[in-house]
């Protein structure tokens, strides 16, 4: 049976993103070719082609990512994502994450080689939340006001979700600064209230949903979630212990302590035979804070502190899954 293969695309401006892709077809010119001497001769089938995968765009950019050995996907390199994964894999999370096989160079191009998260998943459903009360960095947003640019890009998307939103004077100018994109894209989902948005979904048929980009109260995030596990209490439990496994870890855990987790996102994972996991991936943004600093990860983001919001969130979470088995 086919498998499927899920990790998370880049940008160097925007938040990291979701993509994931999956098994479309088989060859078929090959599959008639085996038929035929399938029959000519009455074996067994033994599926001798190769699977073709093709892309399937959630939210961000496509070219990140190249299929690997079985069982392992390649990413884009990144020196700060690397570091991070050389730390985390010495860390208490390294069971939260996907295993990194190191550095690897393909065509011409340096990689990130990565365990494939959807290995062992048949048909998986694929969630992707985004972590924390904001999914830029302090330093994005200082270096955006230095050098303030009208963007007519940024004004359009502000306008495609609330036609109400830019001002006067940005209506006039058809154009946004991107602090001022940055900031408002927090506010309409729940990220800003309750430390997390989800990104976006895969269906078991393939088909994607990232329109979720007003998704903003507990009980818009509860119905979500209630139609993503379509009932399935043993998903729903399974779900929910592996968020306060995490949750556990992560309290304990030094390289949460001393990073600023930004553009992070918790991956959730269930098939239709009760498989289910959750897992943190995506540190490209996640930043290494000055010798002696800490964060703890709940108290409101002032400039300057650094604080994520990203166990405000991972709080929430849980409270929400709760909710929905009390129901």
């Amino acid at each position: 049976p086919s498998k499927s293969s899920y990790e998370l695309s880049t940008d160097k401006q925007d938040s990291y993103m979701s993509t994931l892709y999956f098994d479309r077809e088989l060859n078929q010119n090959s599959k008639k070719a085996w038929h035929t001497i399938k029959t000519m001769v009455n074996l067994p089938v033994i599926s001798p082609f190769k699977k073709r995968y093709s892309w399937v765009q959630l939210a961000g950019h496509t070219g990140s990512f190249k299929a690997a050995d079985s069982g392992k996907i390649l990413k884009r390199f990144s020196e700060n994502e690397k570091e991070c994964f050389e730390r985390l894999m010495k860390d208490p999370l390294r069971s939260c994450v996907p295993c990194f096989h190191g550095v690897v160079e393909r065509d011409g191009e340096t990689y990130i080689q990565l365990d494939d998260l959807l290995t062992d998943f048949e048909g998986p459903c694929v969630m992707d939340c985004k972590m924390g009360i904001r999914t830029y960095l302090e330093e994005e947003l200082t270096k955006a006001r230095e050098k303030p640019k009208l963007r007519k890009d940024m004004y359009k998307k502000m306008i495609e979700v609330d036609p109400l939103a830019p001002t006067a004077e940005e209506n006039a100018q058809h154009a946004v600064t991107k602090p001022r994109y940055m900031q408002w894209r927090e506010t309409i989902s729940s990220s800003a209230n309750l430390g997390f948005r989800i990104e976006g979904i895969k269906k078991a048929d393939g088909t994607c949903n990232t329109n979720f980009k007003t998704t903003k109260t507990q009980e818009q995030v509860l119905q979500v979630f209630v139609e993503f596990i379509e009932g399935n209490t043993t998903i729903l439990k399974k779900y929910l212990k592996r968020l306060q496994e995490i949750h556990i870890i992560l309290e304990s855990s030094d390289f949460f302590k001393r990073h600023e987790v930004v553009g992070s996102s918790l991956l959730f994972v269930h098939d239709g035979s009760g498989n289910a996991n959750v897992w943190l991936i995506d540190f490209g943004k996640t930043t290494l804070l000055p010798d002696g600093q800490m964060l703890d990860h709940r108290i409101p983001w002032q400039e300057g502190n650094r604080e994520d919001g990203y166990l405000l969130g991972l709080d929430n979470l849980i409270r929400i899954l709760e909710s929905i088995t009390e129901r």
